[in-house]
């Protein structure tokens, strides 16, 4: 199920709490407050998520998508500056290319065959399974950092711990508890317009379970 971090509450309480006394976006998003983490135990998405279009469903206790082609399925919650999200993922394609987003505006979505997001998008094993990356809203851009000789493994669940720490400018990825990619950036996107989690996709079989969204402090 999708719920607040919270002790001793309720996540029906937890949830409104958190709406009536969070600032929330021009979509009425509340704020992450204490955290969020989703198992996807349940047969529906829920009010917790935004789907801009794209075939998200939830499967078998996971969260399944399969050619949303930029279609992003976006976290109703506004991230705070520094933020921890983990989360498992897993491609059932040879072509890999596992995907998500970090601090954009919770709505874009591709209009045509062309995207440019509002965030850092995070991909691994993408373009046939030869790069992965970390691109500041341009994913074919030059404002990006690439790994190479790191593809997805078909059927392997990998676990993803994404972070940005106080006082620091650089959003950090790390595959199985070993550091993966990062990108410094001078002008490091958050605030409004840059302050939602989405998972995205292209045409590959892919899973997520068991996300964890946390602040920093």
């Amino acid at each position: 199920m999708a719920t607040a971090l919270t002790s001793g509450r309720s996540a029906t309480t937890a949830a409104l709490l958190a709406l009536g006394v969070a600032a929330c976006t021009p979509q009425g998003d509340p704020a992450l407050g204490s955290g969020f983490r989703d198992d996807f135990e349940r047969a529906q998405l829920g009010t917790a998520w935004r789907s801009t279009g794209g075939p998200w469903e939830i499967r078998n206790g996971k969260l399944h998508v399969r050619g949303a082609r930029n279609k992003p399925l976006w976290l109703r919650r506004v991230l705070p500056r520094s933020v921890r999200i983990e989360v498992d993922v897993q491609s059932d394609s040879d072509d890999g290319d596992i995907k998500v987003e970090v601090f954009g505006d919770g709505v874009s979505r591709a209009e045509q065959a062309s995207y440019r997001a509002t965030s850092y998008v995070l991909v691994h094993g993408g373009w046939s399974n030869t790069v992965s990356i970390i691109a500041r809203m341009d994913e074919h851009g030059n404002d990006r950092r690439e790994r190479r000789g790191s593809p997805v493994e078909r059927g392997r669940r990998y676990r993803w711990v994404i972070e940005r720490r106080p006082g620091s400018n650089a959003l950090t990825w790390a595959i199985d508890g070993q550091p993966f990619l990062r990108i410094d950036d001078g002008d490091p996107l958050f605030g409004a317009g840059h302050d939602h989690f989405a998972f995205n996709n292209w045409e590959t079989e892919l899973w997520f379970d068991n996300l964890v969204v946390r602040p920093l402090r």
